[in-house]
């Protein structure tokens, strides 16, 4: 019979040469696909075997098919009685398209009735369409008029081999995952040991047991496409399932390899075990919660080989962040791993060039539709020297780590702004305050300072610039922070600012659930440096926040788009009668009712609501106000918002909203950090303006004027 096999693109050499291992004759490979010609024998020990392969097709028919009509004459044209029992199930796989077909789910129905027509005519029954189990399922494909109806011998896909129910958020099939150790000269040159420090749901590590132990991938699947196929040799079959059997029998006793597993994240490990489990080789897998700062090389691993997947940033900003990933496991190679083979696949190899090693080949692979690279390196013995500076490389924070001549001009700089700032810092008595903020246009980052911490946000740097060059001055800014503040490298905590979609700025970003409290002109107020992109207080409305503070004794003050409520508190703690504060995430609403409660504020003087603002603004009130502040973001559409917030479009209608609220003597304190921000004084003209933004703005923030902008707006007398 003629068969053709299909793969991901990129694994058709490798197909090529297993499909010819397995006794197919006249092989020839195509884009994403070998086809050839077996025995039925043949074509069973693919489906069973092939570790590389997706779908096993037996082509019936194929021809010109210039409209829907011919499709259907060449579909009639294959004797469906000898494939498919005239009372069967069957389902029809359809892809590709042309000008006269140009839907694919058109296409399979046109094929569907040209079988069931041809078998209705025969014998007065009627097969039914079933998706999920069918008698048999045709795969149609259809390119540039010319079609091909086949019979899926496989069934479903082979790379879904039956084991792995469980997989991690970015998994990799099981086909990919065999490449790539083939690739990785897996098992062929010999290896002792297989380690793979982020091994997710483990799929390369299950996948390299069973080519050790000689295990076919197809013995975990209960059907095939052939299974209810009349044509199907049941004898023949069990013959070779049986064989198979042994086979595992005998290879799982002769595996001598040590695999290991490791991962930070516990979850998933557990779903690796019992994929493994599941695949009958958790024995022979040692997996092991541990993060890639403690990588080692395994006891007795002489000749090993370390096999990896690693994340690669499909999401805008990641790839920065990332970078310090793969530049860890370039260090723990030369650090821990001399003469062992490294093989990392990754959709971004622009990221393994931080790792500081050379590839000694590279394939060019496809992960789906993302074209990706598997790089191969090989880890040479390094001197003493290098060593040394590896680890202390590792050890960012050390102050025996000598900072480059670019470094320490940032260094300085930092210094510099700390020294001018402090005799401000003492007698303000301010714990937390911005020391740095781009002063060199090629160190784009801002330090923030925090009580025995430190903030770094990068800002994303513009596609222009080359992201190793960026990675490398970021890890200048982080060596150089620790040692200028004298902080441990753990209390240095890395953002990356960039354009925000929606509430993404309120978003966590982590689980660490560490908060601490910071002092500000006698008002204690939690923050969190590690879970948010931003910190719970905006540290260039400072001046802002004092100002209410000042003001608000005996009043009534309301805060809009409140976040975490600090300028309620500095009401409050300042005499206010009464705050209320609206916002629209219940996170931030419990983050500000803890800041009340810190600093004795009882609930009945001090109101939180939940709530869009610009519908709330809409809403009848009874309730007026002294002083009201509002610092709404630039842009929101959250998926809880009715409708998108834009700072310049909707200030004017945010304004008067809020001014219906204002008592005849009250004050409207509105600010926000849009940097092209222009208030519409013309909309407006019935309030007094004032803009106070040069009066808003602390020393730590006078070096950049336009980090918000801020307004006294009150009625006209």
């Amino acid at each position: 019979m003629q068969l053709f096999i299909t793969c991901p693109k990129g694994l058709e050499n490798l197909l090529q040469d297993e499909l010819t291992q397995l006794g197919a004759a006249e092989v020839r490979q195509t884009v994403a696909g070998v086809s050839c010609e077996a025995e039925l024998e043949t074509a069973y020990r693919i489906c069973l075997w092939s570790r590389l392969g997706n779908r096993v097709l037996m082509p019936l028919a194929e021809g010109e098919v210039p409209d829907a009509d011919a499709l259907y004459q060449l579909v009639q044209t294959v004797d469906w009685l000898e494939h498919l029992r005239p009372s069967g199930t069957l389902t029809v796989d359809f892809n590709g398209r042309s000008d006269a077909i140009n839907n694919t789910h058109f296409g399979a129905l046109k094929v569907k009735d040209a079988i069931v027509d041809q078998i209705r005519s025969a014998t007065g029954q009627r097969p039914s369409v079933e998706r999920n189990q069918p008698d048999l399922r045709i795969n149609a494909h259809l390119q540039r008029n010319r079609a091909t109806v086949a019979l899926d011998l496989s069934g479903d896909s082979l790379h879904r081999r039956g084991y792995r129910l469980k997989a991690g958020a970015a998994p990799m099939k099981e086909n990919l995952a065999a490449a790539v150790l083939i690739r990785a000269g897996w098992p062929a040159a010999g290896f002792d040991t297989l380690l793979d420090p982020m091994c997710g749901s483990g799929t390369l590590l299950t996948e390299a047991v069973l080519m050790s132990a000689d295990i076919a991938p197809g013995l975990f699947r209960q059907t095939f496409g052939f299974s209810r196929w009349p044509g199907h040799d049941s004898r023949l079959w069990q013959q070779l399932v049986e064989e198979a059997r042994q086979r595992r029998e005998t290879g799982l006793v002769k595996v001598q390899t040590q695999f290991y597993g490791f991962d930070a994240d516990a979850s998933v490990l557990s779903r690796a075990e019992e994929n493994a489990r599941r695949a009958g080789v958790a024995e022979l897998i040692r997996f092991e919660r541990r993060p890639l700062d403690q990588l080692q090389r395994p006891e007795g691993g002489a000749k090993g080989l370390l096999i990896t997947n690693p994340p690669y940033g499909e999401r805008l900003g990641e790839t920065q962040e990332l970078m310090f990933l793969y530049r860890l496991l370039g260090e723990r190679l030369k650090q821990d791993f001399a003469n062992w083979q490294a093989a990392v696949f990754t959709g971004n190899p622009d990221l393994c060039k931080v790792m500081k090693l050379r590839a000694e080949k590279q394939y060019r692979l496809f992960n789906g539709t993302i074209d990706s690279k598997l790089l191969l390196f090989t880890v040479h013995e390094q001197s003493e020297e290098q060593r040394e500076e590896a680890r202390q490389r590792l050890e960012q924070g050390s102050e025996t780590v000598a900072l480059s001549e670019q470094a320490q001009m940032f260094a300085n700089r930092l210094k510099k702004n700390l020294k001018q700032l402090s005799r401000w810092v003492k007698r303000e008595s301010i714990s937390c305050y911005r020391a740095y903020d781009a002063d060199m246009p090629e160190y784009a980052v801002a330090v923030d300072i925090y009580p025995d911490h430190a903030v770094v946000q990068e800002y994303a740097p513009p596609a222009s610039i080359d992201p190793v060059k960026a990675f490398s001055r970021l890890q200048d800014v982080m060596l150089a922070v620790p040692q200028v503040l004298e902080l441990p490298p753990e209390r240095v905590v890395l953002k990356q600012r960039k354009r925000q979609q929606g509430q993404q700025q309120y978003e966590r970003q982590d689980q660490t659930g560490h908060f601490m409290t910071v002092i500000e002109h006698g008002c204690k107020l939690q923050v969190n440096l590690h879970d948010y992109l931003d910190t719970g207080l905006f540290l260039d409305h400072r001046p802002a926040r004092l100002k209410v503070q000042q003001l608000a004794a005996g009043k009534d003050m309301l805060n809009l788009f409140c976040y975490t409520a600090s300028a309620s508190v500095h009401a409050g703690v300042g005499g206010a009668r009464s705050t209320t504060s609206v916002d629209l995430s219940q996170t931030y609403l419990d983050w500000a009712r803890r800041n009340l409660e810190l600093n004795g504020l009882p609930k009945a003087q001090h109101q939180l609501i939940r709530s869009d603002c610009l519908q709330w603004l809409q809403q009848p009130h009874q309730n007026r106000y002294d002083l009201i502040f509002m610092d709404p973001p630039t842009f929101s559409n959250s998926k809880r918002m009715d409708d998108v917030l834009d700072v310049q479009r909707d200030h004017v209608q945010l304004i008067k909203g809020a001014m219906q609220l204002l008592r005849d003597d009250g004050l409207l304190i509105f600010s926000n950090n849009y940097r092209r921000f222009s208030i519409d004084r013309e909309a407006l003209a019935d309030f007094e303006i004032r803009d106070i933004t040069a009066q808003t703005l602390d020393p730590d923030f006078k070096r950049n004027a336009r980090i918000h902008s801020c307004f006294e707006i009150r009625h006209r007398r």
